[in-house]
């Protein structure tokens, strides 16, 4: 999942059930097909959503798919997020949301929103939008308040339950949530704790105060450390605004979990208030750089001071850790961040705050794109997804702010492959449109500007707009924008099989390689390729998409190369070439794909291979791979666009009329079931028998739960599988909430014994 939402990752604490509550959610599930979990901020609907949503997979053969709403600012992309968190690529023609339904509108799928409280309206119109068109669809909402939906069942959240009285036996106690939970938490903190009949009294006293607000609890919990129960309950106890008797209403909670942040924040030192204001300015996760970046210079902090401080507020829980492949990051819980925002706003510093923010991300995409073409593309890659949520509002900052739009256009524009690769070129050209509505007509860049908008239109092969685009750029008459403006000229018009896109792109790939700009040179040049293939100039073409490769080999570079080997492989096999050359570039090509988790690349390249089997004579291989291209396109919501359709178009039908339609058909949906690295075995390869499963996993939680033990990494499985790399997390948090396990070593441990009995047998 593309989300950042709390339901999606992996807790970084252990669950305290709610048996009550989660037996009703799953009954109304069963019986509507909409349920928003209400209650006041902080009272856990995003874990109990999160436990509920893991123990239904096997209900909903659709998936169960997770879209986080809390790191949005912007209701012009909820429909997006949900799209990221099933893993779909924007295609031509198609809205975020006609693409959402295109795919959940034949599954039988549960889809869970989380945060919509401050989208309520864009909320609202999704679900009303995918209920009504997708009939087996059953969305799960957690809001502080109801999305107002005709059908919705709410289910109101109430805290955690919490002893009657305060005499009462730890045993006693225990029976109840709200000291479970601060028992779990305090042990996190202080292992040797436990809740005795010495300090029972002050636990349930401190639990009641606190009205069993789950975030309350741990915040409370956190300072177990330094505070015993009893210190604890008397602090809350002695502040006014903490009081309570009996149950209260949810706007009284609301008060009591303020009440308990004012807490908190009083608690800490002067640097870790500075830090936990500033750092409420990130959106989702951040690491210690882009800390430093807003924390230091104009308020008297130097790193070191940050660092301090960033220990200090994961050790009050005010942070949290996320431990990354290569480095650390933390984030807020929406509540925390909201606060330490309001706190910010009150300092005088939220503009000066939201300039570094901006600043440190535009800095982000600058180094992105100085070191996507090379051996530095991957790191960028994830550094770019890990920070999307924060790129998102450094844009929209930019937008709204007087001045700035100029730093949005540029941010916009400065790697476009990023985007793409993502599959959300509809969401690029939306931020760039919106760059040019607000700069003024004389701003540099604007010309280059326009003529990028008028490629990304082009990928969706809306050539209208793309001219409109290219006439804008052109009357600027700006240098800096010639090859710009030449390239997307190319692709307008090779889409449009119109004359003289050779020319135009052989024009872009000159001036850029004049600028030393070798990045940009690579479309053009694989345009210019595939141009002159179609002209007959097979020596050329050859030659030009020979010289794209190693440009890409000597940078160490991997998803221009796996285009330029596809350009070759199209050419040997479409032009009159050499089949075996020609399935030996498509080949290559998939295997990078396939590495890359890059499965709307790979569909193209499998789909290739069908071409190859087809030109044989290979008829019932060939179907065998359409099939298993279409498995491809299907997992990314995409179809062969207008560059390919043609020749897609020819080479399946002729497969067909060679077989007939029932061989073709059964060839075809043997190739659906077949993995697509083994196109890359050749026509003996098999499918794997699958192995028996793992209850209580799905097939497969199962398979991916074998491929932990074997020692792959996200990344790997993701290749293995091809699936998105967030598909896999979310599998392993399915995982880890079924068996309680906190790490890939228990995993491992249990599936080989698991395996190991059955061997027995």
């Amino acid at each position: 999942m593309a989300s950042e939402s709390d339901v999606h990752r992996r807790p970084l604490t252990s669950y305290v059930g709610r048996a009550d509550d989660e037996n009703e959610v799953r009954r109304l599930l069963g019986a509507g097909r909409l349920v928003t979990l209400t209650g006041a901020g902080g009272v856990g609907k995003t874990r109990l959503a999160a436990q509920v949503a893991s123990s239904l997979t096997r209900a909903f053969a659709g998936g169960v798919a997770v879209a986080g709403l809390g790191e949005l600012r912007d209701e012009r992309l909820v429909a997006r997020t949900v799209a990221d968190g099933l893993g779909l690529h924007d295609t031509a023609g198609r809205t975020d949301l006609e693409a959402v339904v295109s795919y959940l509108r034949p599954r039988r799928s549960l889809l869970v929103l989380d945060n919509c409280e401050h989208l309520l309206a864009g909320s609202a119109d999704l679900v009303t939008a995918l209920l009504r068109d997708c009939p087996d669809l059953v969305v799960l909402a957690t809001s502080r308040c109801s999305l107002g939906v005709p059908g919705e069942h709410v289910l109101p959240i109430p805290p955690m339950a919490v002893p009657h009285e305060e005499n009462t036996t730890s045993q006693e106690a225990l029976t109840f949530g709200a000291v479970r939970l601060f028992a779990e938490r305090a042990a996190v903190v202080v292992p040797s704790f436990e809740v005795t009949e010495s300090n029972v009294a002050d636990v349930v006293r401190l639990c009641r105060r606190l009205d069993g607000l789950p975030l309350a609890i741990e915040l409370a919990a956190a300072r177990i450390r330094v505070l015993s129960p009893s210190q604890l309950a008397d602090r809350v106890e002695n502040d006014p605004g903490l009081l309570a008797t009996g149950l209260r209403a949810p706007v009284e909670r609301h008060r009591t979990l303020r009440a308990t942040l004012d807490w908190s924040h009083s608690l800490c030192t002067a640097t870790e208030r500075i830090v936990w204001a500033r750092c409420s300015v990130f959106a989702g996760q951040f690491d210690l750089s882009a800390a430093e970046d807003v924390c230091t210079g104009d308020c008297g902090l130097d790193a070191m001071a940050v660092l301090d401080a960033v220990d200090g507020l994961v050790d009050k829980s005010v942070l949290a850790r996320v431990d990354g492949t290569d480095r650390v990051h933390y984030r807020m819980l929406r509540l925390i961040r909201e606060y330490g925002g309001g706190r910010l706003a009150d300092s005088g510093d939220e503009l000066a705050v939201a300039r570094k923010h901006r600043d440190h991300y535009a800095r982000l995409i600058e180094h992105a794109a100085g070191t996507w073409f090379g051996p530095g593309q991957d790191e960028a890659y994830e550094c770019l997804i890990a920070a999307h949520a924060d790129l998102r509002e450094a844009l929209s900052w930019s937008l709204r702010t007087p001045g700035e739009g100029p730093v949005a256009l540029e941010m916009a524009t400065g790697v476009i492959e990023y985007w793409v690769a993502r599959g959300a070129a509809w969401e690029l050209r939306d931020w760039i449109d919106r760059a040019l509505d607000v700069v003024s007509p004389d701003t540099p860049g604007r010309a280059r500007g326009l003529a990028i908008a008028a490629l990304c239109a082009a990928l969706h092969a809306d050539l209208p707009r793309a001219r409109q685009r290219l006439t804008a750029a052109e009357a600027i008459e700006n240098d800096e924008a010639v090859p710009y403006i030449a390239h997307a000229r190319a692709f307008v018009r090779m889409l449009s099989i119109e004359p003289n896109s050779m020319t135009e792109a052989a024009e872009a790939v000159r001036i850029f390689g004049e600028r030393g700009d070798v990045r940009r040179q690579m479309h053009p040049m694989f345009l210019q390729g595939v141009a002159l293939a179609y002209l007959g100039d097979l020596p050329g073409a050859r030659a030009l998409l020979g010289s794209m490769r190693q440009l890409c080999e000597e940078a160490g570079e991997f998803r221009y190369r796996s285009m330029a080997l596809f350009g070759l492989g199209v050419a040997e096999v479409c032009f009159g070439g050499d089949l075996d050359d020609g399935e030996r570039f498509i080949r290559s090509a998939l295997e990078i794909d396939l590495r890359t988790s890059d499965v709307l690349s790979a569909a193209y390249r499998v789909d290739g291979l069908a071409w190859v089997s087809a030109r044989r004579g290979e008829w019932v291989r060939a179907a065998e791979l359409f099939g298993t291209a279409a498995t491809l396109w299907d997992r990314c919501n995409a179809v062969p666009d207008v560059a390919v359709t043609a020749t897609h178009t020819a080479f399946s039908e002729a497969t067909r009329k060679a077989l007939g339609a029932e061989k073709f058909d059964a060839a075809f949906a043997e190739g659906r079931r077949r993995n697509p690295h083994d196109a890359l075995a050749g026509p003996r390869a098999r499918p794997e028998v699958p192995s028996a499963g793992l209850p209580p996993l799905t097939p497969r939680e199962s398979e991916i739960a074998r491929l932990v033990a074997a020692g792959l990494s996200n990344r790997e499985i993701a290749a293995r599988l091809v699936i998105a790399r967030r598909t896999v997390e979310t599998h392993l948090q399915h995982i880890a909430h079924k068996l309680d396990f906190a790490n890939r070593t228990q995993l491992a441990v249990w599936v080989e014994q698991r395996d190991a009995a059955r061997r027995t047998r």
